[in-house]
């Protein structure tokens, strides 16, 4: 495992001016990084064990990256509430809490410590192993479609305005509906294009996330491959990947899809006959944070 020695643990202990925090768990990790839970901790060479972890990104005094994994989720998830509120909180792990110090950022970081050189990568020498670096989001691909559903689910009212419930009715299936079509661009930037009809009478692509989703139910995926999280009112917010695609649903309501093979469409999908039925299974299985 990179960075992982002494040397690097120690290097990057020293001064670590921490500038921001996320939480690599079953039920909440950055998506960017993989479908599923496991697929996450691989891209930074760590055990997918059960309890999680914290990730803690900052740069030393000499201005170089660092990711501190620490073991101690529930620290990390304080923290990131109370910036989230506004409130001012120092997270310093303890150092028996550190798992691994590894080079780099896996995400993009959009600040800088006050009073130290730029970010960059630390010396070879003391990194022991390749740097990490946030996946390519330039061009659409499982990173990029993976960030489009993220950001669907943080904005699902303004998604869901922008599709009239008349057209899932003239279509008579829950595999068909109108396409809103968003830019390739970062999803982090909120940015939509126009909506566009799609093709009438079903959608091959959505036919085989159905399916796909449905099998999940039946055969549990990787850990994290389906997860729920809260919504208004009793409504659940369902998030679900597999290879080359992501859904976004909320139980009460309709579906998203978003695929690999169809650069920057959202696909949506009306209840019809078998959705609500295939949400409401998939949220009994799916992780809940704790």
């Amino acid at each position: 495992m990179a960075g992982t020695d002494e040397e690097a643990v120690a290097a990057a202990d020293d001064a670590l001016y921490v500038l921001t925090a996320v939480l690599l768990t079953p039920a909440k990790f950055p998506s960017v990084l993989g479908d599923d839970y496991p697929e996450a901790c691989a891209a930074l060479g760590l055990a997918p064990l059960a309890e999680g972890y914290g990730l803690v990104l900052g740069q030393d005094g000499d201005g170089a990256r660092w990711t501190v994994v620490i073991d101690d989720v529930s620290l990390v998830a304080v923290a990131i509430a109370s910036w989230d509120c506004g409130m001012e909180y120092d997270l310093s792990p303890d150092e028996r809490t550190v798992v691994a110090a590894l080079p780099g950022w896996p995400l993009a970081v959009a600040v800088a410590a006050p009073n130290v050189p730029p970010p960059h990568d630390p010396d070879p020498e003391i990194a022991d192993g390749p740097p990490l670096a946030p996946p390519d989001t330039s061009v659409w691909g499982p990173a990029q479609r993976r960030l489009g559903a993220d950001e669907i689910a943080l904005q699902w009212a303004t998604w869901r305005e922008q599709i009239d419930d008349d057209a899932f009715a003239a279509a008579g299936s829950a595999a068909a509906g109108t396409g809103a079509q968003k830019e390739s661009e970062q999803a982090e930037d909120g940015e939509q294009g126009e909506s566009k009809p799609a093709a009438q009478g079903g959608h091959s692509g959505i036919r085989r996330v159905l399916a796909e989703a449905r099998a999940y139910v039946d055969s549990p995926p990787p850990l994290g491959r389906v997860r729920s999280s809260f919504a208004s009112g009793d409504a659940r917010t369902l998030r679900a990947d597999g290879p080359g695609w992501s859904l976004v649903a909320r139980t009460d309501d309709i579906a998203f899809v978003l695929l690999d093979d169809e650069p920057g469409e959202v696909l949506p999908v009306g209840r019809g006959p078998e959705l609500p039925g295939l949400l409401e299974a998939l949220d009994k299985m799916a992780v809940r944070p704790s």
